[in-house]
């Protein structure tokens, strides 16, 4: 008996901490990554990590400013939108649709916790969703940069 509620306690502590991560909520096709700093330095360190690697930087969105502006209380909420057309065109090459996800997006969030994630698209999740066939080659590349630029910037 004492084995069985052992058990139970284990696995609805578990499943407790998952809720209460935040990004461990299932979002299916996004990739989050914990970042040690606050939203505004983890922002700012992608945005350095991008300049230096040559990408386009198209837009730096401050969701939580904008929120402060018409008196809605968000918590830190960054959006950073880049690319790179050597690397997305070919995307597009293969499957037009895939514009619609293009450029590349990150979210850099604090959740209720006050734990701060860099979140993202899955390019294999976007090749799925486009029925992209052919750029296997071109989403592997896209999917290690994702990865290192947010584990650059995050730690």
């Amino acid at each position: 008996m004492k084995g069985l509620i052992r058990r139970l306690i284990l696995a609805v502590s578990i499943a407790a901490a998952g809720v209460a991560g935040g990004a461990s909520a299932n979002s299916e096709g996004v990739i989050n990554v914990a970042s040690q700093h606050t939203v505004s330095q983890t922002a700012e360190r992608m945005l350095q990590i991008l300049e230096k690697k040559g990408m386009t930087v198209f837009n730096h969105i401050k969701h939580s400013e904008g929120a402060a502006k018409v008196d809605i209380e968000l918590r830190d909420t960054e959006l950073v939108i880049f690319g790179n057309p050597k690397v997305g065109s070919p995307l597009m090459q293969c499957q037009q649709l895939m514009a619609l996800d293009l450029p590349q997006k990150a979210l850099v969030w604090q959740d209720d916790a006050g734990k701060v994630w860099i979140s993202y698209n899955d390019p294999q999740y976007l090749a799925k969703r486009h029925s992209m066939q052919g750029c296997e080659a071109v989403l592997s590349k896209v999917s290690g940069a994702l990865a290192g630029i947010s584990k650059a910037a995050a730690n």
